[in-house]
């Protein structure tokens, strides 16, 4: 089912907390980089953009033996922003909605289809998995209510759909830009955020149950 929206995926960041000297979105999980794995997720998006920025060129590369019609943005003050820069960059021009993808996620299939889905504006929350997780508070309805660094009933690892109006720039992290829209519809997703070299550990054993290899 094509989607109706842009979906923007982050890339442009370091990685420099993972330890392996490169952009994580090219990072080896199980035969094939990262980014390929979400390509896969977001084959049938007709308007899909990537902001690239650390190791650009190579990130590019990669991507185009995938697919060819992708957006590629360019954040070139990468060591001074965060996901939220990206976010904005990538969504200029975009469709009415954009649902922003962090380039550090692994998402269970399913799932990923399940937010193209969705319609209107949701923020997605999974299980605490990760070493150095952002939280989510949710009321009964599992609506998101607030964001923490602290504590939470689940974790943040996106993606999220906005109006892209709405997207407004800021040099901090993506949840950042949500804040000022709490409450928002929660959808409860399988992933996991790789951030650590434990992260990716765990992220390997997620890839190898979902698509069972």
């Amino acid at each position: 089912m094509p989607s109706i929206k842009s979906v923007i995926i982050s890339c442009a960041g370091v990685g420099s907390r993972l330890g392996l000297a490169k952009t994580k979105a090219l990072i080896n999980i199980e035969g094939k980089p990262l980014i390929a794995w979400q390509l896969e997720y977001f084959k049938n998006v007709e308007d899909l953009r990537i902001v690239v920025g650390f190791q650009s060129k190579d990130v590019i590369c990669e991507v185009l033996k995938y697919r060819k019609d992708v957006t590629f943005v360019y954040n070139h003050s990468y060591f001074e922003n965060k996901t939220g820069t990206s976010f904005y960059m990538g969504a200029r021009h975009a469709g009415e909605y954009v649902m922003e993808y962090d380039g550090d996620l692994i998402m269970h299939p399913d799932d990923a289809r399940l937010c193209l889905e969705t319609q209107g504006e949701y923020i997605a929350y999974s299980d605490k998995t990760s070493d150095e997780a952002v939280y989510v508070k949710t009321n009964p309805a599992g609506d998101v209510t607030a964001f923490s660094r602290e504590e939470g009933d689940y974790e943040w690892t996106g993606p999220a759909c906005i109006k892209r109006d709405k997207v407004r720039y800021s040099k901090e992290n993506v949840f950042n830009i949500l804040e000022e829209f709490l409450p928002m519809r929660g959808l409860k997703v399988r992933a996991c955020d790789i951030d650590t070299y434990a992260d990716y550990e765990r992220a390997a054993k997620f890839i190898k149950k979902w698509f069972g290899l």
